[in-house]
């Protein structure tokens, strides 16, 4: 777009929110303002006129002497230019359903903002008023635009035909996907509609298809967390559990336990729904549903496949529990996810899902719980005290803790003051004497109580060392761990 645009644009994008912004091309092509922004206003100029564009403050003498400069400039090819931006946000622009072009441009708009966030999901949820467009990033909601509510029928057709839906279709749920590449990046968005009264829910699952390399040493993991669990992973047989509730990491841990062991030496098979990534030199099978192919119907192939290691996305039920558990005892090693709060209730979920307590002690090798908390932004980070309410609510020593880290916000985390998540980890080595507590049938605390004083450091624990450490806040170890 040439730049003999850029005044009618910038003058309905930023003067309504009393700005003046100008162009200078000095050095390289920015926005001079007396006053930031938001970082909405900032990703629709750059969609406008082009990624290129910076930003940066000025005096309100240079911003007037530029602004004098290109409507001189300019003026003479702003009045013959037949484009006309006064009405990008109207919605009789995108009403119009045979006006495929709007609509095309304005889905691009929000799955490139949604990626330059770094969002693993996006919702698009109809309002009363309004089409409300969210993601989620590093685990929490955050808004990304709202659009006038007529235009919700063509952006929902619009996402539709990408997924290959019926677009006619809008009183039942449907499942598609989307193939969408960005760069030299293919990503898979997995598409979820969900018929509402005010209108149709649809929400994308973001999933990178590259493959994937993920080293379990940049996860997070304490030293002795790493030691014990790269121990036991290499053991060659028996059953390893990853628990925790959804958006906790579990299959990136079990991605990069996978990337770790594999060898020429090892055949391994995982079952999964869906296969998020695309490892190199593994057998990866996806569930289907509708044409019988379960977690259990899949385990019982992949045993006549010959594997020594099996990988199962989540067990489910009590069909797939025992199936995982008789491959463990036969000489496989078995990895898998079950939702619990902590390493020991996943004890307890087996024995609730009809699982012989025996066979579960026979079985088990080691039970890792984890969750993730967001980290502080390195760009924006600044050292200052625990307050004494922070003391109190997290019931610790403000002395133990000199100077904690905080981001103050800035446009490379989005102004929330954190960029990306680090993991928490509660490992459980599954020794003789545990052994002994489960086959007697003891509860979940006592084996808990016996797991600590073996040397277990809790999810708690963890999320409170590495608040020590300046990598997270005081907000997000209370956010994460209060329910433990």
């Amino acid at each position: 777009m040439t730049a003999a645009l850029t005044l009618p644009v910038f003058s309905q994008l930023l003067e309504p929110a009393g700005l003046a912004p100008a162009l200078d091309f000095r050095d390289s092509a920015q926005l001079v303002y007396q006053q930031l922004p938001s970082l909405d206003l900032r990703a629709k100029v750059r969609f406008l006129i082009g990624e290129h564009i910076g930003f940066r403050a000025g005096t309100a003498e240079e911003v007037a002497r530029l602004v004098r400069h290109w409507r001189a400039e300019l003026s003479p090819q702003i009045a013959g230019s037949e484009a006309d931006f006064s009405g990008f946000n109207e919605a009789e622009d995108f009403s119009d359903m045979d006006s495929e072009a709007p609509i095309i441009r304005l889905v691009n708009h929000l799955f490139a903002r949604a990626l330059d966030l770094n969002a693993s999901d996006i919702h698009f949820e109809p309002n009363e008023n309004y089409l409300e467009v969210r993601c989620r990033v590093d685990g929490i909601m955050a808004r990304i635009e709202r659009l006038p509510v007529k235009i919700q029928p063509a952006v929902a057709s619009r996402l539709k035909l990408m997924a290959r839906l019926d677009i006619g279709e809008k009183r039942l749920p449907q499942d598609g996907r989307i193939d969408y590449r960005v760069g030299n990046r293919d990503l898979d968005m997995r598409v979820s509609t969900l018929p509402g009264v005010l209108g149709e829910s649809i929400v994308l699952r973001i999933l990178d298809r590259r493959d994937l390399s993920i080293d379990l040493a940049d996860l997070g993991m304490p030293d002795a967390v790493l030691r014990n669990y790269s121990k036991v992973i290499n053991q060659p047989h028996g059953l390893i559990l990853i628990t925790g509730p959804t958006g906790s990491g579990k299959t990136t841990t079990l991605y990069g336990t996978l990337e770790k062991i594999n060898s020429e030496k090892h055949k391994i098979v995982t079952v999964e729904d869906p296969v998020e990534y695309q490892l190199a030199g593994i057998t990866q099978i996806q569930v289907n549903p509708h044409i019988g192919l379960s977690f259990a119907s899949g385990l019982r192939s992949i045993v006549r496949q010959d594997p020594d290691i099996l990988m199962i996305g989540e067990i489910r039920d009590h069909e797939t529990a025992e199936i995982a558990i008789e491959s463990a005892l036969t000489g496989h090693l078995v990895f898998s996810t079950l939702h619990t709060n902590d390493a020991a209730g996943a004890i307890t979920r087996l024995q609730d899902m009809g699982v012989e307590s025996y066979l579960i002690s026979s079985s088990l090798l080691a039970i890792q719980a984890q969750r993730l908390v967001r980290r502080v932004c390195t760009q924006c980070c600044r050292s200052a005290p625990m307050t004494a309410d922070e003391a109190l609510v997290l019931d610790v020593d403000p002395q133990a803790f000199p100077a904690l880290s905080r981001g103050t916000g800035c446009e490379r985390c989005g102004d929330t003051g954190y960029r990306g998540r680090i993991g928490l980890y509660e490992l459980m080595m599954v020794s003789d004497d545990i052994r002994h507590l489960v086959t007697s049938g003891a509860d979940a605390n006592v084996i808990r109580k016996q797991a600590q004083a073996e040397g277990m450091r809790t999810l708690r624990e963890d999320a409170l060392d590495k608040l020590r450490q300046g990598l997270t806040t005081p907000e997000e170890v209370v956010r994460v761990t209060r329910a433990l």
